[in-house]
């Protein structure tokens, strides 16, 4: 068969062909009279396995050896080739990405374009001083789209750069909401805190909704940081969350302040201190524990928090004692 008949059956040029022989990958078997190349069946069938390996990604060297060389096993090249294609469909997805990002931004002009891609660029820097700097001004004139500093801030470990992401998302408002969504549901911890603390810096709104739903988290951490958020809203779905952290002594002085600015109302005041006299009901609450509980009690008004601190100024615990009976001496000089 001469070339051009192989070239149409087989899709493969006439000039990749003469590559081919030229390589020695597949030469002709023989010659017509005239001179012309002429293949036979097994030089096609070679041609066709030839096409398969580039398929793969193989180049033709690689082919050639893996076609010729009788030692050739594949599976250290395939492995090989595996990874390629994980590092390009990587590298891709990440231009992908960079694309799309730019394009939510809007920009009106290639300047646009330019800012925005040193910002993105910025906020994977290694200097934590670039990423920070990257988040304070991703509220300019050409903000950063919201995906990238919702990725940011949930990867970020650095305090002062984590707070100015932070900022950043308050800033963007609701369009936050939706991937930091996914982040509360993330099988990493840190990402699961990271996300709750960037939904509690966003104003009312949808954000109230997300920590609200946060509370039911198998999360602790998660259900604290909301608890916080919760209750500096004046929502009183924090108040059990709230009191647990006192008990328990995790960040139970701003549990405590939490409480108190909840007990602005006298039926939330009742409620909160009927929750913290209950803890202290079980009979199995430590002295430690107790001493808490009557600061926090402290600052709720009311009948049932007067009484519980009168019980507490008889405490076994000296410490208890004389805190609860200073604190009513203070309540009744009010």
């Amino acid at each position: 068969m001469l070339i051009g008949d192989v070239a149409r059956r087989s899709g493969v040029s006439a000039r990749m062909l003469r590559h081919y022989d030229a390589l020695g990958l597949v030469r002709p078997t023989g010659r017509t009279r005239a001179g012309y190349r002429e293949y036979s069946g097994e030089d096609i069938r070679r041609i066709f396995h030839i096409e398969s390996l580039r398929s793969l990604g193989l180049s033709l060297r690689e082919i050639g050896r893996a076609l010729d060389d009788r030692d050739f096993t594949p599976s250290e090249l395939v492995d090989d080739l595996i990874r390629q294609t994980q590092e390009r469909i990587a590298a891709e997805t990440e231009l992908l990405t960079r694309l799309r990002r730019i394009g939510a931004a809007d920009p009106a002009g290639w300047e646009d374009v330019l800012q925005i891609v040193a910002l993105l660029r910025d906020l994977g820097a290694t200097s934590a001083g670039r990423r920070q700097r990257a988040a304070l001004s991703s509220a300019g004139e050409v903000p950063v789209p919201v995906e990238a500093l919702v990725e940011a801030a949930l990867s970020e470990a650095d305090p002062n750069v984590a707070g100015a992401l932070r900022w950043a998302l308050a800033q963007s408002g609701d369009d936050a909401l939706a991937p930091l969504a996914q982040g509360l549901g993330s099988p990493v911890a840190e990402v699961r805190v990271r996300a709750v603390r960037s939904i509690a810096e966003i104003p009312d709104g949808g954000a109230t909704t997300l920590l609200r739903d946060a509370l039911a988290s198998p999360d602790v951490v998660v259900r604290r940081y909301a608890a916080l958020a919760l209750g500096t809203r004046g929502v009183a779905d924090a108040v059990p969350t709230l009191v647990d952290m006192v008990v328990e002594g995790v960040n139970d002085v701003d549990a405590a302040d939490t409480l108190s600015a909840l007990a602005s109302r006298p039926a939330s005041a009742e409620e909160i201190a009927a929750r913290l006299v209950g803890r202290l009901a079980l009979g199995t609450v430590e002295a430690s524990a107790r001493l808490r509980v009557t600061q926090a009690l402290a600052e709720i008004p009311g009948i049932t928090a007067s009484r519980a601190l009168a019980d507490l100024s008889q405490d076994e615990d000296r410490a208890v004692a004389l805190t609860a009976a200073y604190i009513l001496r203070i309540r009744d000089a009010r």
